[in-house]
């Protein structure tokens, strides 16, 4: 049987990587993979929006219980086109965190998971709505003068 291990290394943005596949453990083969800048400016870009998310989910879950397809819609409503199979796991790790509390109800024969925010996850809010400020004013108040 095969088994097969990948070890991706990216030093300094380089366009390249080196991709070790390994058979076995005794047979070395050594590929190059072009990562391309394109590639470099999506990933910081969902990374900002995931960051983006994380805010709407702090500051909406600190006004009221939400749960996910409530926060997918309001999500929408903001230009963010969000599956479920990104919003859960990140409501997850949220709330393994210590951001949020969970509370499951039966709502129409169906479970559904209501979210709050902690008092580590308005800490939190409070300083990420401080740190945006700051760089509201810098880059678009600046901009306007």
């Amino acid at each position: 049987m095969l088994q097969y291990v990948i070890i991706i290394t990216i030093y300094n943005f380089n366009v390249n990587c080196i991709v070790d596949i390994l058979f076995n453990k005794y047979i070395g083969i050594r590929y190059r993979v072009p990562i391309t800048t394109m590639d470099i400016d999506k990933t910081m870009l969902r990374d900002i929006h995931l960051a983006f998310i994380k805010m709407h989910i702090l500051y909406h879950a600190a006004k009221e219980e939400v749960f996910g397809i409530c926060l997918i819609k309001e999500l929408k409503r903001h230009g963010y086109k969000l599956s479920p199979g990104t919003l859960y796991p990140t409501l997850a790790k949220m709330q393994q965190s210590g951001l949020l509390t969970c509370e499951c109800r039966t709502v129409q024969h169906k479970q559904r998971k209501y979210y709050r925010i902690t008092r580590a996850g308005e800490e939190l809010l409070d300083e990420v709505k401080e740190k945006l400020k700051e760089l509201y004013d810098e880059i678009v108040k600046e901009n306007d003068k």
